[in-house]
């Protein structure tokens, strides 16, 4: 709110007491400038001059309430006062009482249609009314007059992001920053859509910006918590979230996130506290109720897990991924009324994000599969992976020729050579394999002895693979790691066991069951000579189709957006798992079919355990009531027993699968050539 300045109205004594006041106001004495103006109204009461003052005051120190009186009573006197009603406009905007805000915006703007500053100031009551194509318009005529305001840059940006025109989004907060280097609030904003962009190594560098620009704001710490998050940089996103909440103790949301960093770092009653502690705080967040729900379902709590997001539904009923959340829990039916109202949201699917539309396609694909309507449920699913694959920049073609250059790397007479390098431990299991392939399954039996810990999808070997590439590689090289000395090879392999033997320090086998490091099977038997490794497979369509139906978040399994993609992605796979058999030494890895294991559990049990040199224990074939957190995608199905309806699935979907069929290889009649 700009400050006033003296009229003619006040005689000349009062003027030259109005002019101390300016001068305090301007110097920061606040509580002078108050006292002064308060003065003049005990000499003069209704001193238009000393009412528009004292109301800039109370605005600035935040007594909206008292300032609206003050800018009324002005008002009365000049109700054509620009600054006046400037003034009424932003303090009905502090109060929350938006259609009064807007109704002195407009009056302002009828006199001086020209005023840039009121139209952003329009725009920013609009936004709060949630009406962002208007404030849109509103923005765009401020920047028209004054293409250089750039808090009209920054504030476009946040409307562009909820009309999900994102790349525009962006264009307007690089715009705000340039005008205006030293703005934290747009490298903030920036920051935020650029992790809705999955691009969260240029949010982490935005958020940095801003708090070198403002150390102390705990909602830029909380932003950067989640962008560490993303980069799975765990240990320090802890730690920042945690600086946001030492600076606002009683923040939900600050909670919540601090709950998300917790669940990724596998700490699940940590977590579920942090969330509790969210809705003691606002009762009615309904994101930390879903998050509760998600940590509760990794739990085997299904039923605590389906209330949980039931009651965040109930709270934000129009919130697409709530909905795939739940289907994920349960099994819908024809007139569930989540299901009626998902049919109802797709409706007007273009009110949502991008990533939001393609939750509510998978959750509509699953609730079609559930009541038998494969042609429904496949439409849903394709959807929604164009969706996904929109937001990713994914490079099929190189990915495919990474796979094949690692087959020339790694030959036979290589490993032959680095045989009895690496770390000698037999702790380490390596259950990998193309995603929906079994691996949890096999994990969760394995899980069951008590001599095993299953740690789950770790990705410590891939990573460390990627770091030791280089630090400016995208990716690992195939070439460079087939070149490790042998000293790098037992440092590697050293670290890696040091890390899981800290998960359970006195388990005899330790399960990392990250199906993508199926890449590194040479590696691994470099690194760790002793290591066992199970290769999980599955019928090639059933392992695709079941990749489909699920909304695998960012670049996590990117080739699996696409039928063809999909389809040569796994030919090729299929080709380097052929290749790691003709290297690798006998009796290193077990190949295990998922029909077999759903045929003869107990039969496929005892070859997983004799591979892994345990003896026998019958709780294994009682997995499904192993009580440990299980984190992917396969979490509801391991909480079951073995059951045969999966298998083969994929011929109810086969009329909608032709670019699939035909990159897995198989002829017109749906059999492999």
């Amino acid at each position: 709110m700009s400050k006033t300045t003296a009229t003619p109205q006040l005689p000349s004594g009062q003027l030259q007491n109005f002019q101390q006041a300016i001068h305090a106001f301007q110097q920061g004495a606040l509580n002078q400038a108050e006292a002064i103006c308060k003065a003049i109204l005990a000499a003069q009461p209704g001193s238009f001059d000393a009412l528009h003052m004292l109301g800039v005051l109370h605005y600035q120190e935040g007594r909206y309430s008292d300032a609206l009186v003050c800018l009324e009573a002005a008002f009365k006197q000049q109700p054509h006062h620009l600054p006046i009603l400037s003034g009424l406009g932003l303090v009905h905007g502090r109060l929350r009482q938006y259609e009064e805000a807007l109704t002195y915006h407009d009056h302002l703007l009828a006199l001086e249609p020209d005023h840039a500053e009121t139209l952003n100031n329009r725009g920013n009551t609009l936004m709060e009314l949630q009406r962002p194509g208007e404030a849109l318009t509103a923005y765009d005529r401020a920047l028209g007059l004054r293409p250089q305001l750039a808090d009209a840059h920054n504030n476009r940006g946040k409307a562009l992001m909820l009309l999900t025109r994102l790349n525009e989004a962006l264009e307007s907060f690089d715009q705000a920053v340039t005008l205006r280097p030293d703005y934290a609030d747009a490298f903030n904003n920036r920051g935020t859509l650029l992790l809705v962009l999955k691009r969260p190594g240029d949010a982490l560098a935005s958020f940095d910006k801003a708090l070198s620009l403002s150390p102390h704001q705990a909602d830029l710490l909380n932003n950067r918590s989640t962008a560490l998050k993303d980069l799975g940089r765990l240990n320090e996103a802890l730690a920042s979230a945690e600086k946001a909440l030492m600076l606002e103790p009683e923040h939900a949301g600050f909670h919540n996130n601090r709950g998300n960093v917790l669940k990724d770092l596998r700490r699940p009653a940590e977590a579920l506290a942090c969330y509790d502690e969210a809705i003691a705080i606002t009762p009615d967040f309904a994101d930390a109720y879903n998050n509760k729900g998600l940590v509760l379902n990794d739990l085997g709590r299904v039923d605590a897990a389906k209330e949980a997001i039931e009651k965040a539904i109930s709270l934000a009923p129009r919130v697409p991924r709530f909905y795939n959340h739940l289907s994920e829990c349960k099994r819908l039916t024809a007139d569930d009324p989540h299901f009626r109202a998902m049919r109802e949201l797709a409706e007007d699917m273009s009110s949502f994000s991008t990533d939001e539309q393609a939750q509510l396609h998978f959750g509509m694909g699953k609730a079609y599969a559930d009541i038998g309507d494969p042609e429904h449920a496949m439409q849903h699913w394709l959807d929604g992976n164009a969706l996904n694959r929109r937001l990713i920049n994914y490079d099929a073609p190189a990915d495919i020729d990474l796979l094949a250059r690692t087959q020339v790397a790694f030959t036979a007479e290589l490993l032959s050579n680095k045989s009895g390098g690496g770390d000698p431990c037999p702790v380490p299991v390596f259950i990998l394999g193309m995603p929906r392939s079994g691996t949890t399954l096999v994990e969760q039996i394995l899980a069951s002895h008590p001599k095993v810990f299953g740690a789950g999808e770790i990705d410590d070997f891939g990573q460390a693979a990627t770091r030791l590439s280089g630090s400016q590689m995208a990716s690992y090289s195939p070439e460079y790691l087939s070149r490790l000395s042998d000293t790098q090879l037992r440092r590697f392999g050293a670290s890696y066991v040091d890390h899981i033997r800290a998960l359970a320090p006195s388990a005899e086998r330790i399960t990392d069951k990250t199906p993508e490091n199926f890449r590194f099977v040479g590696l691994i038997h470099m690194v760790l000579p002793n290591a066992r490794i199970i290769h999980t497979r599955r019928d090639p369509v059933d392992t695709c189709l079941s990749c489909l139906s699920k909304s695998f978040v960012g670049n996590s399994v990117p080739y699996a957006f696409d039928l063809s993609e999909l389809g040569r992605f796994y030919a090729t796979y299929d080709s380097l798992m052929a290749h790691w058999h003709k290297v690798l030494p006998p009796g290193v890895m077990l190949d295990l079919q998922y029909e077999d294991v759903v045929a003869d559990l107990e039969g496929q049990a005892r070859r997983i355990l004799a591979h892994c040199g345990l003896e026998w224990d019958p709780r294994c074939l009682d997995f499904h009531r192993t009580e440990r957190p299980v984190h992917t995608a396969s979490r509801t199905q391991v909480r079951q027993p073995i059951f045969k309806s999966s298998v083969g699935r994929w011929r109810s979907y086969e009329p909608f699968l032709g670019p699939l069929l035909t990159a897995l290889g198989h002829d017109d009649k749906g059999t492999q050539r």
